[in-house]
């Protein structure tokens, strides 16, 4: 049986069960642990599925996004820690973007207290923040609003950054894994493409809560990324896998 047929096997008996053992999974398919186990690193790289101890299971869907005030008090002391390592690495006199979001508005705060800074966001909680509380200079990028998630998004937002040249692009998610950044709002993407774009470096910024999950669109494969943010309760398989990436993985807290 060729991989990709085992694979098939693997996400139908997924599909049927939720989870499956890899003992299970050896004996249905006539194959070695070790076999196995590369299949099932392989299906969670795309985001098919989710490793478990001595299994796995299908992978989480995030069907809405959740609105700005639910995920307010969600996980506030791991996006405080990812803020206050991020602010750390800004240099002075830098231009940044701020994406739309929680974790970026944790990292807002803690740059109230600059004012060499040139902030570029479409985040409107972040916007009246920072104009209020700091002494940095501000670009909003306008475009369609978003009501829930209190921030501009689609074409004319995009095409705001895309006349800007960034240093440091500080980008959030809905839910991520190994594949990307993903999110099932259409019109966010075309925003972090562009911000992606017209940045010198890019850094995720994304509690681990929000790891090995997946929504319809693909905003960025992973590989566009200089460093991953995160906090230390990512897991120990997310761990191993993101560490052998391209790009720097930072566990804050």
């Amino acid at each position: 049986m060729i991989p990709v047929e085992r694979h098939q096997q693997i996400l139908a008996l997924v599909a049927e069960r939720g989870v499956v053992s890899i003992v299970e999974l050896t004996e249905r398919l006539g194959v070695s642990h070790m076999t196995i186990r590369r299949d099932v690193q392989k299906l969670e790289e795309q985001g098919a599925v989710l490793s478990v101890s001595g299994g796995v299971r299908s992978a989480d869907r995030l069907a809405a996004e959740p609105s700005h005030l639910a995920k307010t008090s969600m996980y506030s002391s791991e996006k405080m820690a990812i803020g206050q390592f991020a602010a750390r690495h800004i240099p002075r006199n830098s231009c940044i973007y701020l994406d739309a979001g929680t974790t970026t508005l944790a990292l807002a705060r803690e740059l109230v207290e600059r004012d060499d800074l040139l902030v570029v966001t479409n985040d409107f909680v972040i916007a009246r923040l920072l104009m209020e509380s700091s002494g940095c200079k501000l670009i909003h990028t306008g475009g369609t609003v978003c009501r829930e998630n209190r921030s501009s998004v689609g074409e004319a937002a995009a095409r705001s950054l895309r006349m800007l040249a960034i240093d440091i692009a500080f980008i959030s998610a809905s839910c991520w894994g190994p594949r990307g950044l993903f999110t099932p709002d259409e019109d966010k993407v075309p925003v972090k493409l562009a911000a992606s774009d017209v940045s010198s470096k890019r850094v995720l910024l994304s509690d681990s809560s929000k790891y090995n999950k997946i929504a319809t669109h693909l905003a960025l494969p992973l590989e566009r990324f200089d460093t991953l943010v995160t906090d230390s309760e990512l897991s120990k398989a997310g761990r191993e896998t993101l560490s052998a990436g391209s790009w720097e993985l930072v566990l804050a807290g």
